[in-house]
């Protein structure tokens, strides 16, 4: 199908900072799309507003005649673009970006936007920081309007960072821009205006976040049932999450395996299995507080819910292995799934030892020991030993 839709970028300075070659195809296109505020820069006949909340199916209704759709910035950063070009063919479209918000604030800061994390928080909880909150840290994120920077600043002062500094960009790019810098600790009483950016530069002494897996207990809310951080560093070891691999983590409970796989990267994918509604939740209030509130909670019986699951790229069994749920999973899996299973009871411990032996892969067994008082001295606590199958189907 031949080029129909024209992706525009248009800054504050509207219509102005068009490029000749956007106007053309602003001015013939027989439909324009954008948020209010983009469609009162432009001049056009029929000028009609994005749908609350946003879906691009009055845009993809009118697939062939000649329609022009307006994207702060870059539309293809945190923007309309994506969501578009991904239900058309390649020559259907063509995009016009115009500079980022994020570029414009590096440009102020004088940062190097390689170094500096960007996030999209318009439409996204500031738990999502939690992941980034490290002393010296730069970060830019957009907001979702005027109220969030208290918001902002108060998220910041809860974490500890109550020092960082946070600058402030209104109207970035056009003859309203206004800009602060406070603290957030410091944050003044008034409203910016709704649009709104602001740049962090971490600073405070506050429980920095940390990369590698194996993240201390206390960072969970739990019952006791917990994969522990040094059997959970060696579970992730085992799953070895690659980029945009989705996880299966059968019996969740806290949701540290999950909350941890999805840490590792940002376009990791991970479904938490979990019968206790009382644990499933627990781990949907983790993992919203730890920054990955896209981690999914299904809640039921495993092998009711596994033929209803997308197809993963790794397993993992906490507890509770049995001989229906693995043969369910050697059944339903496809080849080249990496499936690890815990087990702490003797009789767990031989089912996954019988599934090694007819099934290959790698078995282990942990014994872990913490030092402890003992009397006037100390002595070693011994953890009960961990059983892990870890094995590609």
């Amino acid at each position: 199908m031949a080029e129909w839709l024209s992706i525009i970028g248009i800054g504050e300075d509207g219509a102005a900072g068009l490029s000749d070659a956007s106007r053309q195809a602003l001015a013939a296109a027989n439909v324009v799309f954008g948020g209010p505020r983009h469609l009162a820069m432009i001049g056009h006949p029929d000028k009609r507003p994005w749908p609350v909340p946003f879906t691009p199916a009055p845009v993809l209704a009118l697939r062939g005649q000649r329609v022009a759709v307006l994207a702060s910035g870059d539309p293809f950063w945190f923007g309309a673009g994506g969501s578009l070009a991904r239900d058309l063919m390649p020559g259907e479209w063509r995009a016009w970006p115009a500079p980022p918000v994020f570029s414009l604030v590096a440009a102020r800061k004088g940062w190097r936007l390689e170094e500096t994390t960007c996030l999209g928080l318009h439409a996204a909880p500031l738990s999502r920081l939690a992941p980034h909150l490290a002393p010296g840290q730069r970060l830019i994120v957009t907001l979702r309007d005027g109220q969030a920077p208290a918001a902002l600043a108060e998220f910041l002062q809860e974490c500890g960072f109550s020092a960082s500094l946070v600058t402030l960009f209104e109207h970035l790019g056009g003859p309203q821009e206004r800009v602060r810098e406070t603290t957030a600790a410091a944050f003044a009483a008034e409203k910016p205006a709704d649009l709104v950016v602001a740049a962090i530069e971490i600073r405070g002494a506050g429980r920095a976040a940390t990369l590698a897996s194996g993240r201390a207990d206390d960072l969970f809310d739990h019952d006791g049932q917990i994969t522990k951080r040094p059997i959970r560093a060696l579970a992730l070891s085992a799953l070895a999450p690659r980029a945009g691999e989705l996880l299966w983590d059968i019996g969740a409970g806290s949701g540290s395996v999950g909350i941890e796989w999805l840490l590792s990267h940002a376009a990791m994918r991970a479904i938490g299995v979990e019968f206790d509604p009382t644990r499933a939740a627990r781990a949907r209030g983790n993992a919203t507080r730890l920054g990955v509130d896209r981690l999914e909670i299904r809640e039921g019986r495993a092998l009711e819910l596994l033929p209803l699951l997308p197809r993963p790229d790794a397993v993992f069994i906490g507890g509770g292995a049995d001989d229906n749920l693995l043969n369910a999973l050697w059944a339903c899996l496809p080849q080249g799934v990496r499936l690890v299973a815990h087990g702490v009871t003797l009789e767990t411990e031989a089912l996954l030892a019988a599934w090694h032996g007819a099934k290959g892969g790698q078995l282990f067994r942990f014994e872990l020991a913490e030092a402890a008082p003992l009397g006037r001295r100390r002595g070693w606590k011994s953890s009960y030993p961990v059983v892990q199958w870890s094995v590609t189907r």
